[in-house]
C-alpha cells in the first residue's frame, strides 16, 4: 500500500499526540517569548545595577537580537541537514544554561555575552520549532494550531509583564534578575519535555529512513486511538523529488520566497517601531501610563483574540487573504493615533494595534512553513526569522529620523511600511489552506 506521510496522519487527525506535542512546544515557545520581551522590562533596573545609561543599557537587546539572527539563519538549515529533533534538543538545552547563566551575571559585559548566546538558542529554536510542528499535523487542522502555537507568545509576555509588576511592587533590589531567571525556566522544564519529542517523519523519510518513519507514523496513530499502517505500507512525500528546487531562491520558490521575506521584515519593523518607540515619544509628552506595567498586560491581553481570529482565519478565508486583511487593519489603526492625542483615544489605538499586528504574526506563522518542501522547510523558516530580526536590530536606526520629523509622519512612515508588506504579499501567490506539504 502507498500512502503519502499527509495521508496517513489524516487518519488519525488532530488528537492527543498533537496536543502534547502543542504543550511541549508552546512552553517553550513561551519561554522564548519572555526572553525577548525581557529585554524592554530588564532594561531600567540593569541601568541601576551597573550604573549605566539608557542607550548603554540597551545593548543588552541589540546583542540579544544579534544572537537571535545567528540562531535563526544558522540553526535553520542546519535542520534540514542533521534533523529537528537534534536541533531543538540542542537549542533548548542552550536557552536553558545561558537564561539562567544571565541571572548569576557579575557584570554587564558578561551579561551581555550571555544574552548574546541566549538570544542564538532562541532565534534557532523559533523557526525549527514551527517546521516540525507543521510535518506533524494534518493538512485540514494545521493552519489552526500553528496559531495556536504562536497564541503562547501571548502567555509570555504577560507572565513577564506580571514578573516585572511584582518583582518592582516588592522593591527588589534587582529586577532583572528575577525577569531572566522567571523567563528561563520554562525552558528548563523543556529540556526534558522534548526527549518525548520523535524525529519527523517527513525527514525521516527525506533522509532515507522509510521504516523510522513508519515507526514515528505508527506512533501518532496510536497515541490518537488510530490503527496502525501495516508493514508493508510504502510511506512518500506528497511531491515528488525531481525537478524541485534545492534553494528557496530557486525555481518556483524565487517570488513567494520574496514576497514573504519582505513582509516579514516590514512587519517586524513596524511591530517594533510601534511597541518600543511609540511608547517612548507618548511618554515624553506626558502620558507615562504606557509604559505602565498594568497597561502593557492590557496590551498582552489583547493580542489573544487576535490570535483567535488569525486561527479562525486561516482555515475559514485561508491564509493568504487572513493575512492580508490583518495588514490592511494593522495599517489603518496607525491611522487612529493621527485623530486626536486623547489618551482614551490612544490607548484605544495601541491596544488595536497589539491585537492586529499579532493577528499579522499568527497568520505568517501559518503560512510561512506551508510554502516550503520538507528539505528546505527549516531554512525557509530560519531565512524568514533571521530577516524579522534584522527588522528588530534596524528599527531603532530606521525610525529616528521619522520621529525627529514629529510624529504624524513617523505614524504615517508605520503605515506605509504595513501598506507595502501587503503589496509584497502579491507576490506569493500560493494558498496553502488544506494543502498537503512534501
Amino acid at each position: 500500500m502507498r500512502m503519502t506521510i499527509d495521508e496517513a496522519l489524516a487518519q488519525g487527525g488532530a488528537g492527543r499526540f498533537q496536543k502534547r506535542l502543542l504543550g511541549i512546544f508552546g512552553l517553550v515557545w513561551a519561554a522564548d517569548a519572555m526572553q525577548v520581551i525581557a529585554v524592554g522590562f530588564a532594561a531600567p533596573s540593569i541601568m541601576a545595577t551597573f550604573g549605566l545609561e539608557r542607550g548603554t543599557a540597551l545593548q543588552i537587546g541589540t546583542l540579544f537580537f544579534l544572537g537571535m539572527f545567528v540562531g535563526a539563519f544558522i540553526f535553520g538549515r542546519v535542520a534540514d541537514r542533521v534533523g529537528r529533533r537534534n536541533v531543538l534538543l540542542l537549542t533548548v538545552l542552550a536557552d536553558a544554561v545561558f537564561g539562567l547563566a544571565s541571572v548569576f551575571a557579575p557584570s554587564f559585559q558578561i551579561l551581555l555575552a550571555f544574552r548574546f548566546l541566549t538570544g542564538v538558542a532562541v532565534g534557532g529554536t523559533l523557526p525549527v520549532d514551527y517546521a516540525m510542528m507543521a510535518e506533524f499535523l494534518p493538512p485540514k487542522n494545521r493552519g489552526r494550531w500553528l496559531v495556536a502555537l504562536e497564541g503562547f507568545w501571548a502567555i509570555g509576555t504577560i507572565v513577564v509583564a506580571v514578573t516585572a509588576w511584582i518583582a518592582a511592587s516588592q522593591g527588589a533590589a534587582a529586577p532583572w534578575r528575577w525577569i531572566f531567571f522567571v523567563a528561563a525556566l520554562p525552558a528548563v522544564i523543556g529540556i526534558f519535555l522534548r526527549l518525548w519529542v520523535p524525529e519527523s517523519p517527513m525527514y525521516l523519510l527525506k533522509s532515507g529512513q522509510p521504516d523510522r518513519a513508519l515507526s514515528v507514523i505508527n506512533r501518532v496513530l496510536k497515541a490518537n486511538g488510530a490503527k496502525p499502517l501495516p508493514a508493508d505500507t510504502e510511506l512518500v512525500l506528497s511531491a515528488p523529488s525531481e525537478g524541485a528546487p534545492n534553494s528557496i531562491f530557486a525555481g518556483s520558490l524565487l517570488m513567494p520566497t520574496l514576497g514573504i521575506l519582505a513582509v516579514w521584515f516590514l512587519v517586524s519593523l513596524s511591530y517594533y517601531g510601534v511597541f518600543v518607540w511609540v511608547p517612548g515619544w507618548l511618554a515624553n509628552e506626558g502620558m507615562g501610563w504606557v509604559r505602565g506595567y498594568g497597561f502593557l498586560v492590557i496590551l498582552a491581553l489583547a493580542q489573544v483574540p487576535g490570535y483567535a481570529l488569525a486561527a479562525y482565519g486561516v482555515e475559514r478565508w485561508g491564509r493568504r487573504p487572513t493575512l492580508m486583511g490583518f495588514l490592511l487593519l494593522s495599517a489603518l489603526a496607525c491611522f487612529l493615533f493621527t485623530l486626536s492625542m486623547n489618551p482614551a483615544l490612544v490607548a484605544a489605538s495601541l491596544i488595536v494595534m497589539s491585537f492586529a499586528l499579532l493577528g499579522c504574526w499568527g497568520a505568517l506563522y501559518a503560512f510561512t512553513p506551508e510554502l516550503y518542501p520538507t528539505n528546505l522547510r527549516g531554512t525557509g523558516m530560519g531565512t524568514a526569522s533571521a530577516v524579522a530580526r534584522l527588522g528588530g536590530i534596524f528599527a531603532p536606526t530606521l525610525l529616528t529620523f521619522a520621529f525627529a520629523k514629529g510624529f504624524g509622519f513617523a505614524i504615517g512612515v508605520f503605515a506605509a511600511l504595513l501598506v507595502l508588506a501587503a503589496l509584497a504579499l502579491v507576490l506569493v501567490r500560493t494558498e496553502t489552506r488544506d494543502q498537503a506539504i512534501g
